[in-house]
């Protein structure tokens, strides 16, 4: 039987932490790296059959791949701490496991709960991401923030979902819209990305259609128009973030 690790990373997620440690008992092994949690996040992994470690925050990528490192099994579960693995999924996991031709990573489909209901619509489902995977043959790609891991060989898809409560509140959204928009506006200055004037005018509202027509968001009635406008708004701010540094970057001296 191949034994599961399972990698986890927590900055004072104590709303969340214990149903998803809760979820993942029957692994092998659990990792939590925690970057200074001030609430009772610790206090609660240590209920759990868990190894923890405390380390100054990298990034996501780097804390992830931090986590991962110390994991002890053949393969790694990768999970936030607003996630959760259902018992069917853990089943079809243990299933999918025992074949000896198992690839070498797997895409886990995700239930994104917005203000605690479920989104099907929006482009907010399926939402596939590689989770799991052979120790060794993956890890996160360094990315300022929407890191993913990159897997070296065959990866494959399990029907099963997990659930993801996310943004329970509209203050967690603006509080991680700030968070994330900055990150975003990094990574495209990183990656050489310029601002254009049409960014502004036309990128927010062709985000707000995407999401509420052609993706059908409007079918989720009040939460999907929230969604929709929330989502172009953060549009809105990440291009302006993108023209800040910019700003920044010309105001600097040179050397």
């Amino acid at each position: 039987m191949n034994k599961i690790s399972v990698a986890i990373i927590t900055k004072n997620e104590e709303a969340n932490i214990r149903g998803c440690l809760e979820s993942v008992r029957w692994a092998d092994d659990i990792v939590v790296v925690d970057s200074g949690s001030t609430d009772r996040t610790l206090a609660i992994c240590r209920e759990f059959p868990a190894r923890i470690f405390a380390e100054e925050w990298k990034g996501f990528a780097r804390q992830k791949n931090s986590a991962i490192a110390k994991t002890q099994h053949e393969w790694v579960l990768s999970l936030d701490a607003d996630e959760r693995v259902t018992e069917n999924l853990k089943e079809e996991i243990l299933h999918t496991l025992e074949a000896d031709s198992s690839p070498d990573g797997f895409f886990i489909a995700r239930k994104n709960f917005f203000l605690g209901k479920w989104i099907k619509y929006c482009g907010w489902y399926p939402d596939r991401n590689l989770r799991l995977f052979r120790k060794g043959r993956g890890l996160f790609e360094e990315r300022e923030v929407h890191e993913r891991i990159l897997v070296q060989g065959p990866v494959g898809y399990l029907r099963e979902p997990l659930e993801h409560h996310t943004y329970r509140t509209l203050s967690d959204f603006i509080l991680r819209l700030d968070r994330y928009s900055s990150l975003a506006a990094r990574e495209m200055m990183r990656e050489g990305r310029r601002f254009r004037r049409r960014d502004w005018f036309f990128r927010p509202p062709l985000t707000f259609l995407q999401m509420y027509l052609l993706r059908a968001g409007f079918l989720e009635g009040y939460w999907g128009f929230l969604l929709c406008t929330l989502y172009a708004f953060y549009t809105l701010i990440k291009y302006s973030k993108l023209k800040e540094l910019q700003n920044l970057e010309i105001l600097r001296p040179a050397e």
